[in-house]
Order: structure tokens, then C-alpha cells, then sequence
């Protein structure tokens, strides 16, 4: 029994050890977490009094200090990842982040609930110090600091950008400064932390991770342009792994330094098209792809055992790559013109394709059903899939699926489809087998959900600027109108993002507006709860510059509501909410003179000195007319009153005797 205690109490010293070895945390998280890993250093002398104690531990103590141990376990991965993971991942995933950091404390406040000082031999002060902590996990449930709003909205609309999408470069540049994403060791790390990931999911990275690594690159390429001659030092600290330190590349007399990140681990050769394996691992495709094939299961760096022969391309590493070629004056690794499918899934994998695809051309509706099923699920899973499906034509039985009558077989067709768009190369193969007519017809007459991944799909291929023309035309913007009308919360929001894509097009903006659009957006901003002021906005500044956009709004009395999302609304809010009015009081001095009466001015000063960069340019552009508004109407004041002040002519004084 003293056994057991003493190797219990030994295991929490242990992990408390653990825990503060950890050297350091990320910005987003920096001050919960490190409050979290004090207070539970303050819990080592409990632990230790209890060690050298001679008096056995209580039935009801041992329980909690069990809980303790559970609960430190968390901790510790919990506090980890705070410290080593992807900064991009805490900001956007923080509800998440900050809901398990809430379970933790809960742990520890309901563990050390039950801990009996009565029947312990520990010094009062040691138990004060211990009832502190207890009291400070009691006081830290549920409550949170306040996340850093601008820097989660500039990094949502980074990541739900298209790649190729214009983006503004005060956003880039103040989530690079906000994130410390501002070296080439910042990205490197940052890039690991990502790839990480991809281990720890067993390959299988995801949607979001995939468009996280994308976004890593948005900020890697805009820290690039800003800082041509960025530092490469400290990666010039590796040396070549025989040893030499140094490496001549395509002939340069100066000898340059391969930094060992970007060393195949196979071949030793800087890689031209790296990718991630399983355990989180990066090889040159081609190298992987031969050790795959020769039936080998385990990573050759690591010896670990495979989970999936999955491999995702390490987009940030090879970009990585080419910026410090360039930086160097070497010439870039060239990608190979193109991949096979082979080298990307395994044969196994292909078959499994072509039996799906087998069976979706079968003429039994079972058989259609399930295998429209497993291809959207496989899809999902990762790029290389998406690339093997569509390589493989199984887009053109999917888009014949579209008009079956049998919905669920309708619903994965459409959903299929909206997974291998996500591949920028499958969008025009969807396009040229004639699938948005279909994609319109699920979207008026599917499934609730159907009808959401249908406006998600039109979304991802409108991201193509001819795309937006072609669907635009299709009749796609009514059943649009009627999905953000009357959709679910999803079913909104989906129709809201495809709505705004479609309007980036001048041609589309009338046929938004004559499919009434506006008073549903007007609506959604004034409804209970709030949840799509943000997409409403946004469509609204869109459509205001449209002389038909600008009319309808002006009919739907925005003006009081627009004042309102000035005054009191977040600052991407704020902005869209400035940039709708600077239309409506072009040229319409009822318009300025209604925002005036309800005080707008006083929100523009603020806004124009404390908020988002257009926001400012906004608010200037709508302070200046609105001077130039009151200014004239003092003008036309004082001349109204200067001519009642004038004296009478003397035959109206002659009348009036009369």
C-alpha cells in the first residue's frame, strides 16, 4: 500500500514536472495557459508533504488525487499543444481551445474538491497555498478573456478566400504582426505545427487544415514581397549532412547551405514536390512514392508504423523552398509537369475507385446510392483523392446523378461534387461536364441539405471569375435569394457566401436585387440573435454600388440600421456598414440629412481614426460630404434668413395701407 502511495504521488510530481518544462506558449493563448501552469506548480509541495508523509492516504483523498492525475494528463497535452501548435489553428479554432481549457479547470477544481486536509500530515501553509489554487480554479470556470476580434475576422476572411483571391495587405500585414508569423523560422515552425497535425489525424488533414496550410502561404508571400532580403541566417545555421557545412547548387561559386528542412530524408536531395506521410513526416513525392510501392508500411525516418499510405502535399515547404532559392539566387527545383495517380494513392486505393465508379453506372439505384456515398466521403478526406476521383471521370456519372429522383442518392452526388471542387483543377472539369444546371435544379427542389451543399458548390466554382458569368445566367440567383431566406442557420450562410461571390460580378448585382434580396438582407441584420450581420454586410456593400442595389436599399430604410452597425458594430461590421452609406448619400441629400439627425457623426470620427484601414476610408469619404452637407445648409440658412431681414419695397407697404 505505501507502494502504490508513493508511486502515485510520485507520477503527479512527475507530470507537474512536465508540465513546467514547457518552455513557453503562444500569443493567443499565452496568458490563460501560463496561469494554468503556475497554479499547478503551486500544487508540487502538496504532493511532496503527502510523499514523505507517514500517515496513509484517506480512500476519498486517493480518489482525488487519481482525479488529479487524469486531470494533469490533460493539462499537459492541453498546455503542449499551447506551446508547440499551429498559431493559425489557435485563433480560429479558440472556442474549441478554450472550451477544453475550461474542462481541464474543471477537473482540477472538482478533483481538489475532494482532497481531505483534516486526515493529512501537511503544514498549514502548504495547505493555504494549495486552497488558493482551489479557489482560483473555482473563480477561472467559465470565465475567458475577450478573444482578439480583428485578428479572427481578418484570419476568417483569409481562410475563406480562394487562393488566387485579391486580398488586402493591412490584413496580411497585421495577422503576420499579431501571429509573430514575421521570419523564416516563424513560417518554418508554423508549417511543422500544421504538419504536426497531419499526424496526429493519421494523414487524413481535412478541409480546414488543407485551407490553413493555404492561408500560412497567403501570409508566407505577403511577409516575402514586404521583406525581399529576408533574413536567412538562421536557417544557414544547418549544415549539409556529410558534415561539410557547405554545398555548391547548379554551379554557384558561392557556397550555399541547404538548410537540412528541405532535404528529402531518403534522398538527401533539396525537394521539388514535398509531401507529408501519416506520422507527419515530409518526403519528395517521388522518393515516398518508390518506397510505398516496394511494399514497405513504416516511415523510413521515424521506423513508426504507418497508419494510411495517404500523402498530402506540403504546399507551405515548397514554397518555403522556391522564397529561399530566390533569396540565395539559386535556381528553384522545377515541379514535375505532372503527378500520377499512382504515386499519390496506392494501387489498392485506385481499385477501390474504379469499382465505385463501376458501380455508379450500374442500373440499380442501391448501387448508384452507395457508391455516390463512399466517393463523397472519400472526396473529403484529402487532396489526392479528389485528384485520383476526377482523373479517373467519375465527375460526369456524378453530374447525371444530379437529376435522379431518388434524393439521397441526389444529396451525395451534389455533395461529391462540392468535395472535388475544393481541388482548384476539378472546377473546370465540372464546368465543361455541364453541371450547374443540375446544381440549379437540386438547389430549387432537393433536400434541405442538398439544397445547402448545392449553393456551397456554386460558391466554390463561382471562386473562377468566368464561373460567375456562366452560373450567374443559369438562373442560380433566385433559388439563392429563397435558400437565404429561408434556409437553416447553415442553409444562410451558405447561400449568403455563393451570393457574394456571384455579385463580385457587375452582371449579377440586378439580378440579386429583382430576386429580392435586399429586404431579406435587411432582415437578417435586424433579427434576434445577429447570427448573419456579418454576410448581410457584406452583400449590402456589394450591391450598393449598383444603381438598382442602391435604390432597393434605399427603400428598405437602412439608413437608421447602418448608423446603428457604425456606432456600436465589430470593425469589419463597421466598415461594410460605412461603405453601404458612402452610396446611399451619393448625390441623395435625404439621405445625409436622416444619418445626421441620428448623430452619425460622432461614430464616423471614431471610426475614421480607430478602425479597419477602408473602414477609415470610408468614414473620411462620408465626413467630408457630410461637412460639405451641413456646410450648405448653413449657407442656405443664412441667406434664407438674410432675405426676411431685407425691407420691404414701399408698393407693398402702400398695399398693405390700403
Amino acid at each position: 500500500m505505501e507502494d502504490e502511495k508513493e508511486a502515485l504521488v510520485q507520477s503527479l510530481i512527475d507530470k507537474v514536472n512536465q508540465i513546467g518544462s514547457i518552455s513557453d506558449y503562444k500569443c493567443t493563448v499565452k496568458k490563460q495557459y501560463c496561469n494554468l501552469a503556475r497554479r499547478l506548480k503551486l500544487l508540487t509541495p502538496l504532493f511532496e508533504e503527502i510523499r514523505e508523509s507517514k500517515e496513509p492516504i484517506p480512500e476519498e483523498t486517493a480518489k482525488a488525487l487519481d482525479l488529479l492525475k487524469q486531470a494533469l494528463d490533460s493539462a499537459n497535452e492541453l498546455l503542449r499543444f499551447g506551446s508547440e501548435g499551429s498559431k493559425i489553428y489557435l485563433v480560429l479554432e479558440r472556442e474549441q481551445i478554450m472550451n477544453k481549457y475550461h474542462e481541464v479547470t474543471t477537473k482540477f477544481e472538482q478533483a481538489l474538491s475532494g482532497i481531505s486536509y483534516e486526515n493529512l500530515d501537511i503544514s498549514d501553509e502548504v495547505k493555504e497555498q494549495v486552497e488558493l489554487v482551489h479557489a482560483q480554479f473555482r473563480r477561472a470556470k467559465g470565465r475567458v478573456d475577450p478573444p482578439d476580434v480583428e485578428l479572427l475576422e481578418d484570419l476568417l476572411s483569409l481562410y475563406n478566400k480562394s487562393k488566387d483571391a485579391a486580398v488586402d495587405p493591412a490584413v496580411l500585414r497585421r495577422s503576420s504582426e499579431k501571429l509573430q508569423l514575421k521570419g523564416i523560422a516563424d513560417l518554418t515552425q508554423e508549417s511543422l505545427a500544421l504538419h504536426e497535425m497531419v499526424a496526429a489525424t493519421g494523414g487524413d488533414t481535412g478541409e480546414n487544415i488543407e485551407k490553413m496550410s493555404m492561408l500560412l502561404k497567403k501570409i508566407k508571400d505577403f511577409v516575402q514581397t514586404e521583406n525581399p532580403n529576408m533574413d536567412a541566417s538562421a536557417i544557414e545555421k544547418n549544415h549539409h549532412p556529410d558534415g561539410s557545412g557547405q554545398a555548391s547548387i547548379n554551379g554557384n561559386k558561392r557556397a550555399t547551405v541547404i538548410p537540412d528542412d528541405f532535404r528529402c530524408p531518403i534522398s538527401l536531395e533539396m525537394m521539388k514536390d514535398p509531401v507529408i506521410v501519416s506520422t507527419g513526416q515530409t518526403y519528395e513525392r517521388s522518393c515516398i512514392g518508390k518506397w510505398l510501392e516496394a511494399g514497405h508500411c513504416t516511415c523510413p525516418k521515424t521506423q513508426q508504423s504507418l497508419n494510411s499510405t495517404v500523402i498530402t502535399p506540403n504546399y507551405v515547404l515548397r514554397s518555403l523552398i522556391a522564397q529561399w532559392c530566390e533569396a540565395n539566387g539559386v535556381e528553384p527545383p522545377k515541379l514535375p509537369s505532372s503527378n500520377k495517380i499512382t504515386s499519390a494513392c496506392s494501387s489498392a486505393e485506385f481499385a477501390k475507385i474504379e469499382i465505385l465508379l463501376h458501380r455508379l453506372r450500374s442500373d440499380s439505384p442501391e448501387d448508384q446510392r452507395c457508391a455516390a456515398g463512399e466517393i463523397r466521403l472519400l472526396a473529403k478526406r484529402n487532396a489526392d483523392n479528389r485528384v485520383a476521383i476526377a482523373e479517373a471521370g467519375a465527375i460526369p456519372l456524378l453530374v447525371g446523378l444530379l437529376s435522379t429522383p431518388d434524393t439521397r442518392t441526389q444529396e451525395h452526388a451534389v455533395t461529391a461534387l462540392l468535395n472535388l471542387s475544393i481541388c482548384e483543377d476539378n472546377k473546370g472539369n465540372i464546368m465543361s461536364s455541364g453541371a450547374v444546371p443540375g446544381i440549379v435544379r437540386v438547389l430549387k427542389k432537393g433536400s434541405m441539405e442538398a439544397r445547402e451543399n448545392a449553393a456551397a458548390t456554386l460558391f466554390s466554382l463561382s471562386v473562377v471569375d468566368e464561373n460567375k458569368v456562366i452560373i450567374g445566367s443559369s438562373g442560380a440567383i433566385p433559388p439563392l435569394a429563397t435558400l437565404l431566406s429561408e434556409g437553416t442557420q447553415r442553409g444562410k450562410k451558405d447561400a449568403a457566401t455563393a451570393l457574394f461571390n456571384l455579385c463580385i460580378y457587375q452582371g449579377n448585382k440586378g439580378k440579386a436585387v429583382r430576386a429580392g434580396v435586399v429586404p431579406t438582407l435587411m432582415r437578417l441584420l435586424t433579427e434576434p440573435g445577429g447570427g448573419m450581420v456579418d454576410e448581410a454586410l457584406a452583400i449590402l456593400a456589394i450591391l450598393a454600388s449598383h444603381l438598382e442595389g442602391k435604390a432597393a436599399i434605399g427603400s428598405a430604410e437602412a439608413v437608421p440600421v447602418l448608423v446603428e452597425v457604425i456606432r456600436n458594430g465589430s470593425p469589419r461590421n463597421r466598415e461594410n456598414a460605412a461603405a453601404v452609406l458612402v452610396h446611399l448619400c451619393a448625390g441623395d441629400h435625404k439621405h445625409l440629412a436622416e444619418a445626421q439627425e441620428l448623430g452619425v457623426m460622432g461614430p464616423l470620427v471614431d471610426l475614421a481614426q480607430n478602425g479597419t484601414d477602408r473602414g477609415k476610408r470610408k468614414a473620411q469619404q462620408l465626413i467630408e460630404r457630410m461637412s460639405r452637407f451641413v456646410e450648405q445648409q448653413n449657407q442656405d440658412q443664412a441667406q434664407t434668413e438674410a432675405q426676411t431681414q431685407l425691407p420691404q419695397p414701399s408698393f407693398m407697404s402702400n398695399s398693405a395701407d390700403s
